[in-house]
């Protein structure tokens, strides 16, 4: 990892600290969170196209995944708003008989929400630590780590009850090696959360 990428891994981590810290100061209820999802879109990582032994291929796009993650949420920071600080894994995958390839990170999210009574809307900033592309079997010498990258969310949730959340999500986010644009990560996605 170069120089560079080690100092946005501590800083980035700061800053949501300190918009967490600053939400905590205004006496907000602070509970679990759990979510998960899907998401699709982006560019096809270079590489990461496997070719099936009838001579189909497919592919993994560079926002493609599901993922599963847990955080903590400050309810009511303000009058109708809450923050959320979440980090999850997320994987795409394609499998066959001569070799697997897999596209794996860590989104680290801080998402901030104003609500109405029946929905919520907001967004945030998004750092996906360690994107990997490995491959297995015929693939087995595909391994490419991209850089830390980050990002945003844009996202919109039905407010199933005042504990469950499911909506629609936009990211935007650039994958690079180095100096090398590698792929653009955005895309849609839907997600569920639920806290505790």
């Amino acid at each position: 990892m170069q120089q560079k990428s080690r100092s946005d891994l501590l800083r980035t981590p700061g800053m949501l600290g300190l918009l967490m810290a600053a939400g905590a100061s205004q006496a907000a209820e602070v509970h679990g969170l759990l979510k998960l999802g899907r998401d699709v879109g982006g560019d096809t990582l270079t590489s990461s196209t496997l070719t099936f032994p009838n001579g189909s291929s497919s592919s993994i796009k560079a926002n493609e995944g599901s993922y599963i993650g847990g955080g903590v949420g400050l309810v009511e920071v303000a009058k109708d708003v809450d923050v959320e600080l979440t980090l999850a894994w997320k994987w795409a995958f394609i499998t066959a008989s001569n070799g697997d390839v897999t596209f794996t990170r860590f989104p680290l999210e801080a998402l901030v929400f104003y609500k109405f009574e029946k929905v919520r809307l907001g967004g945030g900033l998004a750092y996906h630590i360690d994107p990997k592309l490995k491959g297995s079997g015929d693939f087995s010498g595909l391994d490419i780590g991209y850089d830390n990258a980050l990002g945003g969310v844009l996202q919109a949730d039905y407010r199933i009850t005042d504990k469950m959340n499911v909506g629609i999500r936009y990211t935007s986010v650039d994958y690079k090696v180095g100096n090398s644009p590698a792929a653009k990560g955005n895309g849609a996605g839907i997600t569920f959360s639920a806290s505790f």
